[in-house]
């Protein structure tokens, strides 16, 4: 599968300054920005710094970032699933995920995270995916932000509508292990029934056991 990949970009002004917001970014120049010491959700600053570097190299792999300057403030990915989740058993070329999405806690409450997936979306190539994204509360900054688990599922739900991902059913037992988790998805104009039908096989894989 080609997966192409197109430039966008937007200035997003807040009240404390303006922000590029502007991807997919290439490797190299992934590299030459520097990384801010408050993106530390997933894993210390300087190795998710390296890990999109390397997203970014993957065929399928896109990073859209959130810039004040020359710093790295924000920043979504897209990739393949994890080989050992559900979503990567059909092996289907045409579905991604939304794998993690990160803003400092200085630019939070800007809809910063709504105008990243807002200029992910600009790419005509997304209407050629299935994209996904899994949300776990225990991933959640309930204590930086000092929301409930309700609240911050309503901010994260509303997010991800500004990209057109929508919540689904499964029967993944994580998803299903806490009723604040969810699957949402945004399904592309040009994927046919096929992949539909095999993205629902994914979803619901505990139907016949009994």
């Amino acid at each position: 599968m080609n997966h192409k990949k197109t430039y966008n970009a937007m200035e997003l002004k807040t009240a404390k300054g303006s922000l590029i917001i502007e991807g997919p970014i290439p490797p190299d120049e992934l590299s030459r920005l520097d990384f801010h010491e408050d993106l530390v959700a997933f894993r210390p600053p300087a190795q998710q710094h390296k890990a999109l570097i390397e997203i970014a190299g993957l065929p399928e792999g896109r990073i859209i970032i959130v810039r004040d300057r020359n710093t790295i403030v924000g920043y979504v990915t897209y990739l393949y699933p994890d080989p050992l989740e559900r979503w990567s058993q059909g092996k289907m070329e045409k579905l991604i995920e939304l794998g993690a999405i990160e803003v400092i806690p200085k630019f939070r409450g800007a809809s910063v995270g709504k105008n990243l997936l807002r200029v992910s979306m600009m790419d005509d190539a997304m209407e050629d995916y299935i994209i996904i994204t899994t949300e776990y509360y225990w991933h959640w900054d309930l204590k930086g932000t000092g929301l409930n688990i309700w609240e911050y599922r309503k901010v994260m739900e509303k997010m991800m509508n500004a990209g057109g991902l929508e919540w689904y059913a499964t029967d993944d037992p994580e998803i299903s292990s806490h009723p604040a988790n969810c699957l949402m998805a945004r399904i592309g104009k040009r994927i046919n029934n096929e992949n539909v039908q095999a993205f629902d096989q994914l979803r619901f894989m505990n139907r016949f056991m009994y």
